[in-house]
């Protein structure tokens, strides 16, 4: 039994400030769920003098690491960082010297998590890392525990707040991707530089984690497609209207026999689907299992509030086996056989909006490319003919068809004469 628990806590950005704030107010809550009260002993940061939206007192602030990892009073490291570089390299050294470690870093998880969950393990201690995705949506823990029981089958998920809330604006109010975008940034939901959130990075990163965990193998970065939405237009958000569709970024992940696919894209899908009345900022994740059948989780995925819960979620439970002396969470095992589907081998519906001459004989052309490589047509809709430029838009929707063979199809029909611009070629998720 240990009369407290000492945490070493790295980076004071808005998530560290939400979890040293949280750890001080709360002292007391903490102190009867865990049997023995959390103290932040340490907490690393780049620059003492700034000022922070905390009541940190000096002497507990540090710019070198060594003081926390040398420190043999301290049980637990939170990482709150943020980045692959220097956190892989903290988060690593902690493991090593034996301290349990909590972080909200998506990118070193994904990328890193195989080699430093077997790396807590060699050294009988733990690595939590619930806040990585989902935020303050419970996700890590259910599949690392509750839904053990079941095969996953599928995960289909909205796990990125800023182009949840830019598709939004779009549907709703009939605005552009660039108009979308800047409101985003002035409400502090997207980043100046907003690269990693609309091309889609933010969520593989986030997919590769739970994918790994649902279907209990190892998934990298690398094997996750992804694409953002940039390209989507405010007619492609009245042709899913008209069509029965919401278009959302989601994020993918399917189990196949001794395969898997994970792709992150814009996607349309049905709009009486639960996922498709997910707005603005929230997230929601949709896991198939064979027991459970499909559940939904639903709540916000970021901001320092609900990432706080997370990260302390975490803290709170080492904490609580700490002072009743159990051991270090059990580690899931791998199947080490299962590979990545490549995004060429997937197959899936697709709408596919493009401009052509308003002459006879084009649709003729446009279905002869397809018949070759054996896509077969949904349903065909013509309009917006511009009679002063001899053009019309026309949009195709697609039964199930390989991805290698689509995009065959579209380069080849790029290639018509008669094809003035292949606009947007979205797939289709039913």
């Amino acid at each position: 039994m240990k009369d407290k628990v000492e945490i070493g806590l790295m980076g004071l950005g808005v998530v560290g400030v939400g979890v040293e704030n949280a750890l001080r107010e709360k002292v007391e809550d903490f102190a009867k769920q865990v049997g023995a009260p959390l103290v932040v002993k340490r907490i690393l940061v780049r620059d003492p003098s700034k000022k922070r939206a905390c009541q940190v007192q000096p002497h507990l602030l540090t710019t070198n690491p060594q003081h926390i990892f040398d420190d043999p009073g301290i049980d637990i490291v939170v990482e709150v960082i943020g980045g692959e570089s220097p956190a892989y390299d903290y988060i690593k050294e902690a493991l090593s010297r034996g301290k349990h470690v909590v972080t909200a870093n998506k990118e070193v998880i994904a990328k890193h998590g195989f080699e430093l969950l077997s790396l807590a393990a060699e050294h009988n201690v733990a690595l939590l890392y619930e806040a990585s995705a989902g935020g303050g949506i419970p996700l890590i823990s259910p599949l690392r525990h509750d839904l053990l029981a079941n095969k996953v089958s599928a995960i289909h998920a909205i796990i990125n707040g800023t182009t949840n809330y830019i598709l939004t604006k779009m549907a709703l109010e009939d605005v552009d991707f660039t108009a979308a975008l800047r409101e985003a940034q002035e409400l502090g939901y997207a980043e100046a530089d907003p690269a990693s959130d609309v091309e889609g990075i933010d969520a593989a990163y986030k997919l590769a984690i739970l994918a790994a965990l649902a279907f209990q193998t190892q998934v990298l970065p690398g094997d996750v497609y992804h694409e953002g939405i940039s390209r989507l237009a405010a007619r492609d958000f009245c042709y899913a209207k008209e069509l029965g569709y919401t278009v959302k970024l989601l994020a993918i992940a399917k189990r196949e026999d001794n395969t898997f696919q994970v792709r992150v894209h814009p996607t349309f899908i049905p709009d009486d689907l639960l996922l498709a009345k997910v707005n603005g900022v929230f997230n929601a994740v949709q896991i198939d299992g064979d027991l459970t059948g499909r559940i939904l989780f639903y709540g916000q995925g970021a901001g320092a509030l609900p990432t706080s819960s997370a990260i302390l979620a975490d803290v709170v439970r080492l904490a609580q086996n700490m002072s009743q002396g159990s051991s270090p969470m059990p580690r899931v095992q791998m199947d080490q056989t299962m590979a990545a589907k490549p995004i060429s081998e997937i197959e899936t519906r697709y709408y596919l909006r493009m401009t052509v001459a308003d002459r006879p004989g084009v649709l003729a052309q446009i279905t002869r490319v397809l018949g070759e490589l054996l896509i077969s047509i949904s349903s065909v809709i013509q309009k917006e003919v511009d009679e002063r430029a001899q053009s019309a838009e026309i949009v195709i929707m697609t039964h199930p068809a390989r991805e290698r063979a689509m995009q065959q199809a579209v380069s080849e029909m790029g290639k018509l004469e008669a094809v003035r611009e292949i606009s947007n070629l979205v797939r289709v998720e039913d």
